[in-house]
């Protein structure tokens, strides 16, 4: 999640024609030109995510055209309209705009760009990651590959993550497979294939980490094992089928390059996977392992067991676990505490004293949070989200600038509360008929 500075939001104007134009030194990036641009480039680049109705994206818009014009010729500079390509700003965790991310020796592991807005700052940043590139270089350290190119020049030895089927192996992989496959059938002497290869090979090892290997892309040579080319009639290559538990195979449609390979193939992760667990705040470990894991973790704080009784506090939980299988492909953290339980962390995110239910989103990494400001329901949150999710919403730091101590608290076990037992008193050495009948 981007969190904008500021309250002031992106405002819809009616022009949405993109910002940049053939005769700025802007370089315009689509799906289509990404690869070949940036991935497969020796060039450090700059890259603008924008969406063409955003204020800051037009504030900032003369600003990267000066920039883009100082470092021509030393440091490529490259906006990519990400409200109309949205499959290529979701790739590299696009949302909110602007979103601008340095691309380096590394093309794969992207850097935020977490300076300023003038000319003067972008340039700044673009020179120092260009002195760190170049310094890299010089003693040894290249820092990365170029997807493609390393591919083709290393006779594909970085295909260690596509997976080899044959007509004896593929059944028992993937027909009953609990897994997502990506399955091309390709020809050894097809030209499209061997310019799909790198793009596939590059896609596995990315899908692979960012998926935990639940989604799987392979490769069946149609040449060779001809009854499974027969089986899914197979007439050209490359033929892409996906292939999911209990469905039957469909063809893959997509773009042929790594990013809309992975886009595709997250897509498919986060419509099978299960929506994510709502942790009960038992320890530091739940905590930070959840918010540290994710890129925004959900946190709600729920009324004391005494005050709801199970069946109020299942009816909240149910309420964060609708939210979770909606907001599921996020792949956000939920977590929650009771009233009272976790005091100082209630006091860093601003909740104490106003009343329960409630809920923060916190970003971890930055260490900002926003807080739930409507009714603790499924309209309310969700509201809440998609302004979230979009990158809306005032935000305010951590108090601290940390998480604060977390105390170690039993699990609740899923009953109504009791008040706690008093101190037994004994009555039977009272002798009430002494008592001053005036007195009670």
């Amino acid at each position: 999640l981007l969190f904008l500075l500021g309250t002031v939001s992106c405002t819809l104007f009616l022009a949405v024609n993109g910002l940049y134009s053939a005769s700025d030194d802007v370089i315009e990036l689509t799906p289509t030109n990404f690869n070949k641009e940036v991935i497969q480039s020796e060039s450090l680049w700059l890259v603008e995510f924008y969406a063409p109705w955003c204020g800051h994206c037009q504030r900032l818009t003369p600003e990267w055209k000066k920039a883009a014009t100082a470092l021509k010729g030393v440091v490529k500079v490259g906006a990519v309209d990400a409200d109309k390509h949205q499959s290529l700003g979701g790739q590299y965790g696009v949302r909110g705009f602007p979103t601008i991310k340095i691309f380096g020796a590394n093309k794969n592991k992207a850097e935020d760009y977490q300076g300023g807005r003038t000319s003067e700052a972008i340039v700044d940043a673009a020179l120092s990651a260009l002195r760190s590139l170049v310094k890299d270089r010089l003693s040894g350290r290249s820092g990365g590959y170029s997807s493609g190119r390393q591919s083709r020049e290393s006779g594909g030895g970085d295909k260690k993550d596509v997976i080899e089927l044959t007509d004896d192996s593929f059944d028992k992989n993937v027909v009953n497979s609990d897994d997502v496959w990506m399955v091309e059938f390709y020809a050894p002497w097809c030209g499209h294939c061997k310019n799909l290869e790198p793009e596939w090979a590059a896609a596995a090892t990315e899908v692979k980490e960012q998926t935990k290997g639940k989604v799987k892309l392979a490769a069946v040579d149609a040449t060779v094992n001809q009854m499974l080319a027969s089986r899914y009639g197979i007439r050209g290559f490359p033929t892409i089928k996906i292939f999911q538990k209990g469905e039957d195979p469909v063809d893959y449609d997509g773009g042929r390059t790594r990013s809309d390979i992975v886009a595709r193939a997250l897509d498919l992760f986060s419509d099978n996977a299960p929506p994510p667990e709502v942790l009960e705040i038992t320890s530091e470990d739940v905590l930070k392992t959840t918010c540290d894991a994710h890129q925004l973790c959900i946190i709600s704080v729920l009324p004391h067991i005494l005050d709801t009784g199970a069946s109020g506090r299942n009816s909240y939980l149910d309420v964060m676990l609708k939210m979770a299988e909606k907001y599921k492909k996020k792949m956000w953290g939920w977590l929650w505490t009771e009233a009272g339980a976790q005091s100082d962390l209630e006091s860093s995110l601003g909740i104490g004293g106003f009343g329960y239910p409630a809920m923060a989103a916190v970003n971890a990494r930055k260490m900002k949070f926003a807080l739930l400001k409507g009714s603790f329901s499924e309209q309310g949150i969700n509201e809440f989200l998609r302004e979230l999710s979009v990158g809306r919403g005032s935000t305010a730091p951590v108090g601290g600038g940390a998480f604060p101590k977390i105390h170690a608290v039993e699990p609740w076990d899923g009953k109504d509360g009791e008040l706690p037992l008093e101190d037994d008193i004994d009555l039977s050495d009272v002798d009430l008929d002494d008592w001053d009948k005036d007195e009670l």
